[in-house]
């Protein structure tokens, strides 16, 4: 049966079929390739190292610039300890994994995307000791 398939494919003008013995032919492969919209299935989840930093416990907030009359203009600047990078952000910005969802007088909030989860953090000034 197998040489009647093979004597079809060459009869249509197909690729070799194998016949059983490794002397008739070269055994050829199927191959795929993935050209649909959104994710390639193929990937893996885990992006490169460079995409998914700074990480929160990298960050350490130094300075909130708050405006109460229109708190979406307030800006707070970051600074990464790894390697001293310094980021200034407002409200809606993406560092990293890291959105900035909302910033307060001495606070920073964060929303982390972690495999298809959100979850809030949020980064705090640190309070100055008073100067005698």
């Amino acid at each position: 049966m197998l040489a009647g398939v093979a004597a079809a494919a060459a009869q249509a003008g197909g690729d070799t079929v194998p016949t059983g013995d490794s002397a008739s032919g070269p055994l050829l492969r199927e191959q795929y390739s993935y050209e649909g919209g959104g994710r390639d299935p193929f990937r893996s989840l885990m992006r490169a190292d460079s995409d998914m930093r700074p990480l929160i416990a990298d960050l350490k907030l130094v300075a909130v610039i708050y405006d109460t009359r229109y708190p979406a203009r307030s800006v707070a600047v970051l600074r990464d300890i790894t390697n001293g990078r310094r980021y200034r952000v407002k409200a809606g910005e993406i560092v990293g994994r890291l959105k900035v969802t909302q910033i307060r007088p001495r606070e920073i909030v964060f929303t982390v995307q972690e495999f298809g989860f959100e979850r809030q953090e949020t980064l705090a000034l640190r309070k100055q000791e008073a100067t005698p």
